[in-house]
């Protein structure tokens, strides 16, 4: 306790005991931002990312910590959930995204994580020791590891499982309050109460007709009964505040960002960069030279200029830390001679390089290899004319450093669902809908989609999302 200091809460105004300053807490979260980033977590359609961002910015601005530089992401997840990280860092799955109704419903999940970083729940939770174990569970989100989830299950954080409830309460308070002041219905907290609780329900029936035990939902609001008594008492407060103008809403717009919205599992259809080739198999990407092509065979992949002057041929084999990466290049490559030669570290790989001279009627090569898990890869970069090699050099090099893994939204998988807004027809049902969906359990997965579970029915004229 020595080394802890008391601060005050931004939003409650009490007095809290913190292990870390506001400046450690933004780096915190900044660190395990960028790591989700770099691991492909952001789902990757940029007209959905600045929906989000500019409710959430209206949002913080309204809040108790309006000065925070906040960062709004929506996570290419199918898992219905939102979370925020120190420092300012927001989420939300699409996956809960994809069940939401309107606008008011979505800013409330934002406002609700707002009131979090406001209140400095992670700090007051965790300390910055804590850090890695949740760059574990960040990990287990993006990449679906089961060993990265047994190593976070330890680490009881706040991230997937949720806040205490008097956490959670104060999140509520906070973030009804900045519903309110930004123009929003606060008992809109309510309704996304109400969706989480028909996927509770929705999973006890299925867990009951499986003969299997019911497991219990740990993300955002998990704390929360239906009809919860405090909940509403704190909502009934925020709605009793000086009153505001209402937000502007355009109910349409809401639509237009979740029609097409990808449902289920895989993410994003793949995102792929022009000039960059990319092994499905073995999970890598280089970019190659404009007007290069690039050919793939069963001992190795080769790029080469449209005149064949120039080349990079590349090889794979099995790493051996037995011996040093110069002693390896050789004995792989026949290069007992390595000019300008030293240790190569990509921004996520690596290895060692250099160049091997012109000798006995041959040209210099440009020899290179990178480590990515249990497999070194070869890189040999050749001239047809001799004249041309140190002009060719600097993009073998610029080939080489741009190695890497392939990231989650890169990678091509099965035929991605969308969602889509039709409008009813008088007389239509979700049975009828869900001969025409190819979905498991289409006709209940339809009702929760639209609020109806478990047994409402579409109103003639009403907008009703469906799985394409």
């Amino acid at each position: 306790m020595a080394l802890a200091g008391c601060a005050a809460n931004p939003a409650t105004g009490g007095a809290d005991i913190v292990l870390m300053s506001e400046n450690k807490e933004i780096s915190i979260g900044q660190e395990m931002h960028d790591e989700m980033i770099k691991n492909g977590a952001a789902y990757a359609d940029q007209e959905v990312q600045d929906y989000i961002n500019r409710i959430g910015q209206n949002l913080a601005k309204n809040s108790d910590r309006p000065k925070l530089k906040y960062t709004f992401t929506v996570i290419d997840s199918e898992d219905i959930n939102a979370f925020a990280l120190p420092g300012g860092f927001i989420y939300i799955n699409r996956g809960l995204m994809s069940y939401l109704d309107n606008e008011a419903e979505l800013a409330a999940v934002l406002s609700h994580e707002i009131g979090h970083v406001t209140a400095r729940h992670s700090v007051r939770q965790q300390t910055a020791s804590a850090a890695n174990s949740v760059l574990a569970q960040l990990a287990y989100i993006t990449t679906g590891s089961a060993d990265l989830a047994d190593a976070s299950n330890t680490a009881g954080t706040a991230l997937v499982r949720g806040y205490g409830r008097d956490h959670e309460l104060e999140a509520d308070r906070e973030g009804s309050q900045y519903l309110h002041r930004a123009g929003y219905d606060p008992y809109a907290l309510l309704d996304v109460i109400s969706v989480l609780k028909d996927q509770e329900q929705y999973q006890r029936v299925r867990a009951k007709a499986a003969g299997k035990p019911s497991q219990s939902y740990h993300g955002l609001f998990s704390t929360h009964p239906r009809n919860d008594k405090r909940l509403q008492e704190v909502i009934q407060a925020a709605a009793a505040m000086e009153q505001r103008p209402p937000a502007q809403i355009d109910q349409g717009e809401f639509r237009g960002i979740i029609n097409g919205m990808t449902y289920g599992k895989g993410g994003a259809p793949a995102q792929r960069e022009g000039g960059r080739y990319y092994h499905n198999k073995l999970s890598f990407s280089f970019a190659y030279p404009e007007g290069w092509t690039v050919k793939s065979g069963s001992r190795a992949i080769v790029s080469h200029a449209t005149d064949r002057s120039s080349s990079v041929t590349i090889t794979i084999k099995r790493s051996n830390t037995s011996i040093s990466d110069r002693d390896f290049i050789n004995q792989q490559l026949l290069a007992p001679k390595l000019l300008e030669s030293s240790p190569l570290k990509t921004d996520e790989l690596q290895g060692y390089w250099g160049v091997s001279p012109a000798a006995n009627g041959g040209n210099s090569r440009r020899l290179a290899l990178l480590h990515m898990g249990s497999i070194a890869y070869l890189f040999e970069g050749e001239v047809v004319n001799e004249a041309d090699f140190n002009v060719e050099d600097a993009q073998f090099k610029a080939l080489i450093e741009s190695f890497r893994p392939m990231k989650n939204t890169e990678r091509e998988g099965p035929k991605q669902r969308q969602l889509a807004y039709i409008q009813a027809t008088p007389g239509i049902t979700y049975a009828a809908l869900a001969k025409q969906s190819k979905i498991p359990d289409a006709e209940n997965q339809l009702r929760l989609l639209n609020g109806q579970y478990p047994r409402g029915e579409p109103r003639a004229d009403d907008w009703i999302k469906v799985v394409l």
